[in-house]
């Protein structure tokens, strides 16, 4: 074990993980000069071409160091993204150590951070390596008093390297060897691995990577999850060098896969604890918990053949992703579809995305919303994941919404517009501070307005240098309503949304005014209505197509022309009452867009 070094490459998006890995592994003779391709962990093509990690990868390296010791290096190239912190975590819980990488012409920003304190969590050593040193933009001094100043981690021996040119990455594996600790265990114990990751092969079916707490493991030993108590044999053991290696055995502190005949990865949660079935360790590593979804929307197929198709696809994706949900539902307007839940926003885009683009599904995506917990008046609590199944206001007591501690960074020229921003989604500031030219805050904000349009408007009022990250801190009471859409006087479900009672109005013209535009005239007019229970609190009219009816009264008295207006005006009334309003999906697709009008 003293030849073993674990550990995390954690950073925020596009400092150069990825790129920094690639070369690691090029370094150390992993990987195959015929075969190598940029992001070589990443294995999504919506990874590589929006330049992120969704899902944490692990390799293990073989490096020569200038001791003479051979040691073994497993490399874990973990998510950016704060959708994906949980898997960062469990990630951080299977090593000893972290490499933290910091883009050098950037900064510290607030994934960053972060992915720092989780680290310092698991008590981890953290390697601080500056990247991009060959930008003309790179200001090495500066970067270092900023982590200095802001992360309280010496910056004195500090690596300086360029992953794109391969610069200083012999110093990385170095530091690695000469300052992270080996990995502890009890290498006679009863068998204790962490679950870190878990997905589908078509081949093999459930593949686990787990780390080695204790104990070994080795094909056809019985094996047991703890968390449901379910036993497997183990069929294969192996590693990642990046390509699927098999091995007899994986001993204490290594990390690998094993294949056990696991049918489903909800079987194979993250962060869950493997044993023995005859000789089980006697309680669980620490840590394990669900994930939690926390932001929901509904899925429905733009031409209702395509159900099956959807449901079908939405089943193959939860194959390789047990962090979403999904279960049936119906709307009035939309037909049939499936309710989802999501990580966070990034979590949908990216199903979304793989949806329409590996399936060829075209879709309606509702308006993204988030958990309530609703107080009846007999004392009962209920959680309500879709705003139209929200129960008739005088048997509800309270509502609570998830309120969130976000971390701004932002230049000091655009911090009065990132303030006004805040305040204006209902954001309690916690905490100020300037970092040189840049400044650090810290904001409670409800995450329902998070979801809404926040983040899009963040990026475009400093454009783009503000980095963002959040956490969820808990529930809170709030003065919160059902707003429906009514459009000729009949309730369209899947508009229907939760909004704060101070914001109610401004979001019910906003969506009265887009509708306005998309939804086509008829023979007659359509009223679009934004209302809070019997209220209405926003309208828009579309006006009816109409026949010039006077056209041939040449002259005599207004009387003929107001009977032939009036004539009209019965058929109108008479046509608005028997008349339906087709809404095209495209309105549906408009209208729920996150894009939001400027105030």
């Amino acid at each position: 074990m003293n030849l073993i070094r674990n550990f995390a490459i954690i950073a925020h998006i596009d400092h150069g993980k990825s790129t920094l890995a690639d070369r690691l592994m090029q370094f150390c003779g992993a990987v195959d000069a015929r075969e190598f391709r940029d992001q070589m962990l990443d294995s999504m093509d919506i990874e590589r071409e929006r330049g992120i990690t969704i899902k944490a990868q692990t390799v293990r390296l073989d490096y020569m160091a200038k001791d003479g010791n051979t040691y073994q290096i497993n490399l874990m190239d973990t998510p950016g993204h704060v959708d994906f912190s949980y898997e960062v975590s469990r990630s951080l819980a299977a090593c000893e150590g972290s490499v933290l990488v910091v883009d050098a012409s950037q900064g510290v920003e607030a994934q960053t951070l972060a992915n720092v304190y989780q680290a310092l969590e698991h008590d981890h050593e953290i390697i601080v390596v500056l990247n991009k040193i060959d930008l003309p933009a790179a200001d090495v001094a500066k970067v270092k008093q900023q982590i200095e100043d802001v992360i309280w981690l010496d910056c004195s021996d500090a690596v300086q390297v360029s992953a794109k040119l391969g610069l200083g990455v012999e110093d990385v594996l170095e530091s690695l060897v000469k300052k992270l600790p080996s990995p502890q265990g009890n290498e006679k114990g009863p068998l204790k691995a962490l679950l870190v990751d878990s997905w589908y092969d078509s081949y093999m079916g459930v593949v686990a990577l787990v780390r080695i707490k204790d104990g070994h493991i080795s094909s056809g030993m019985k094996i047991k999850l703890m968390s449901s108590g379910m036993t497997y044999s183990v069929e294969k053991v192996g590693v990642f060098r990046p390509r699927a290696v098999e091995i007899a055995e994986l001993k204490t502190g290594e990390i690998g896969y094993i294949i056990a005949g696991i049918k489903t990865v909800g079987d194979a949660r993250v962060g869950d604890t493997i044993t023995l079935e005859n000789n089980p360790a006697l309680e669980p590593l620490p840590g394990f918990k669900p994930c939690v979804q926390v932001v929901f929307c509904s899925m429905f197929p733009v031409d209702a053949v395509d159900y099956e198709k959807l449901k079908d696809c939405l089943q193959k994706l939860r194959l390789n992703d047990a962090s979403f949900s999904c279960e049936p539902e119906t709307s009035q307007a939309l037909g049939f579809g499936f309710r989802c839940g999501f990580l966070g926003l990034l979590h949908l885009e990216v199903i979304e995305e793989r949806l329409e683009r590996e399936y060829n599904l075209d879709l309606v995506i509702t308006a993204p919303s988030v958990v309530y917990k609703i107080h009846f008046n007999n004392g009962e609590v209920m959680d309500l994941h879709n705003p139209a199944d929200m129960p008739n206001a005088n048997v509800i007591s309270f509502m609570e919404e998830p309120w969130i501690l976000a971390k701004i960074i932002v230049p000091d020229e655009f911090l009065g517009n990132v303030l006004a921003l805040c305040e204006e989604k209902r954001g309690i500031q916690q905490e100020l501070t300037y970092v040189g030219a840049r400044v650090l805050l810290e904001y409670q904000l409800p995450l329902n307005e998070v979801v809404y349009d926040f983040y899009d408007r963040l990026k475009s009022i400093s454009k783009g240098y503000a980095s963002f990250d959040y956490h969820l801190q808990g529930y809170r009471q709030n003065d919160l309503v059902k707003m429906t859409i009514l459009v000729n006087g009949e309730l369209v479900d899947a508009l229907s949304t939760i909004v704060h009672h101070s914001n109610a109005e401004y979001r019910g013209r906003q969506l009265c005014e887009r509708l306005k535009d998309l939804i086509p005239r008829h023979m007659f007019k359509i009223p679009i209505q934004a209302a809070i229970g019997g209220k209405i609190i926003a309208r828009e009219t579309i006006a009816a197509f109409r026949k010039d009816v006077i056209a041939k009264c040449y002259g005599g008295d207004i009387s003929r022309k107001r009977k032939l207006l009036d004539k009209q005006k019965e058929g109108k009334k008479k046509m608005r009452e028997i008349g339906n309003v087709k809404i095209p999906h495209k309105a549906f697709l408009e209208a729920l867009k996150m894009e939001n009008r400027s105030r």
